[in-house]
């Protein structure tokens, strides 16, 4: 992954995980179950993109080969790859 998409998805985890320690102060003090959902769906979506992003700065990569000198992922390796995002 280039380190540009690698800061990218970083910061987007470090802000899911700031959201996430909201949500469970929300949940400790008491919170309204509305509230608490919306910010537990904010979390959700921060973490989805920060996936799509690595799976979409990881594509020529994974086509490729991996670092690791794994062969390259085939079709139904990267469609599980997707789902599993989904």
């Amino acid at each position: 992954m280039e380190e540009e998409a690698m800061t990218a998805v970083l910061n987007r985890l470090r802000r899911a995980q700031g959201q996430l320690a909201g949500v469970i102060a929300m949940i400790e003090a008491g919170r309204d179950c509305k509230d608490v959902v919306t910010q537990l769906a904010a979390v959700s979506r921060a973490l989805d993109r920060a996936g799509f992003k690595i799976v979409a700065s990881g594509m020529s990569q994974c086509l490729a080969g991996r670092q690791d000198g794994a062969p390259p992922m085939s079709e139904h390796e990267l469609e599980r790859l997707f789902l599993a995002l989904a």
